[in-house]
């Protein structure tokens, strides 16, 4: 029974559609559909059947599911095992959606060239859902902004790249204090129900700031564009970018107090894959050195 047939059923179960597991796996939705009818004819019963739009498992192919996830994760880790020492084969990397953007692109490219045997596939969430996925096992490691309580001792953590925040506002308003930015302008505030938000939350609360606040999101280049229309101030790491074009913008550092969000790899000590996670973090910090305040 061929483990890449049992992935393919499984990415149809947990998707609901052979034409998603089809583009999920990079393959052609007939590929899919014939490696199903192959495993149906193995195990000698129906796997999947359609239930109006939605592909869902029968109770036969309910009743294997977790047994073949154990199996394709055993495979896993014996070609992890195999392939050990040597940087190559798949390697599973969650990683925020302004770490792929900003980080991302210089450290793929040196892998490319430097080890065409790895397979990187990049899943891209928000931190806290990337924690939960790596909690998981359905990714190997994570880019991730750094997690606001104690890791233990399961967990590895390099920082890989360290942002001061800064006031966001128009240029026009770039002399003003940030205690006077936030009593007359409306605030847009960084999503509390991330990382990086909550610690701009605290900050403020701490020091006593009482924002009117206009709009709360969690994406950074989004807040950028915001407030360069004049639509309000924010409280925002200074990252690294590529920021929207076109913007004028006044970066006004924190007064007192200074914070920073730390952005880096987190993976499992116990991980089968850590001459590609090594590799990975000396690339990141070959592309992006930190600075002696990091």
């Amino acid at each position: 029974m061929d483990s890449e047939f049992l992935e393919s059923l499984l990415m149809v179960i947990d998707h609901g559609s052979v034409a998603e597991a089809a583009r999920r796996l990079g393959i052609s939705a007939t590929a899919v559909a014939q490696r199903i009818s192959v495993l149906e004819d193995q195990v000698g019963t129906r796997l999947v059947a359609r239930v109006g739009r939605t592909v869902k498992p029968t109770v036969a192919g309910a009743a294997i599911v977790e047994r073949a996830r154990d199996i394709v994760r055993d495979v896993d880790a014996l070609r992890a095992v195999a392939s050990a020492g040597r940087v190559e084969g798949e390697f599973r990397l969650g990683a925020t959606s302004s770490a792929i953007i900003g980080l991302l692109p210089p450290v793929l490219k040196k892998l490319a060239s430097k080890h065409p045997g790895l397979e990187l596939h990049v899943t891209p969430g928000a931190s806290t859902s990337l924690y939960e996925k790596l909690q998981a096992n359905e990714i190997d490691a994570a880019l991730l902004v750094e997690p606001p309580f104690p890791l233990g001792k399961a967990y590895s953590w390099a920082t890989v790249r360290i942002d001061p925040y800064v006031f966001l506002a128009s240029a026009k308003l770039k002399n003003t204090p940030p205690r006077e930015l936030v009593r007359s302008q409306p605030f847009i505030r960084y999503d509390r129900g991330v990382w990086g938000g909550r610690l701009a939350d605290i900050w403020l609360r701490s020091h006593r700031y009482r924002p009117t606040e206009r709009f709360e999101l969690d994406a950074l280049d989004a807040i950028a564009v915001l407030v360069d229309q004049g639509l309000g101030v924010s409280l925002v790491p200074d990252w690294h970018g590529p920021w929207p074009e076109g913007i004028r913008l006044a970066k006004i550092p924190v007064p007192v107090d200074p914070i920073y969000r730390k952005t880096g790899f987190l993976w499992p000590r116990n991980s089968l894959h850590l001459r590609q996670i090594e590799t990975l973090v000396a690339e990141a910090l070959s592309a992006f050195p930190m600075s002696p305040l990091d």
